[in-house]
């Protein structure tokens, strides 16, 4: 099975869900995409196979998002901001070809997986 996950080392939730894709014996293909971030096109493909719009994929809690006045700025300027600024994209971010999913808990991840 393929799957990649988009994941920051430094978060409990990224690590949690990469420990949970291992666990099932599958070892993904793995972007740190605060070193090597999604393009423009390749994040708003994700976010629309997930179902999310970007206002729903942002981390609002981050310094930048509150610096940028984002709180009223719409879809494009989102995206944007994710892309300058990958930091604001919520993690970690799993895909399947089946499936795209944000996997805060990390147990969202589980839904994705084959069966045991």
């Amino acid at each position: 099975m393929d799957i990649t996950i988009y994941h920051n080392p430094r978060c409990s939730n990224s690590r949690g869900a990469l420990d949970l894709i291992r666990s099932a014996g599958i070892e993904p293909r793995i972007v740190e995409y605060l070193k090597t971030p999604p393009s423009r096109a390749v994040l708003a493909e994700l976010l629309t196979r997930a179902g999310l719009t970007p206002r729903q994929a942002i981390r609002t809690k981050e310094a930048i998002y509150e610096e940028l006045r984002l709180d009223a700025a719409d879809d494009d300027a989102l995206l944007d901001a994710m892309i300058e600024h990958p930091v604001l994209i919520e993690r970690p971010i799993v895909v399947t070809s089946n499936a795209v999913r944000i996997c805060r808990p990390p147990e969202r991840v589980l839904d994705l997986l084959p069966p045991k």
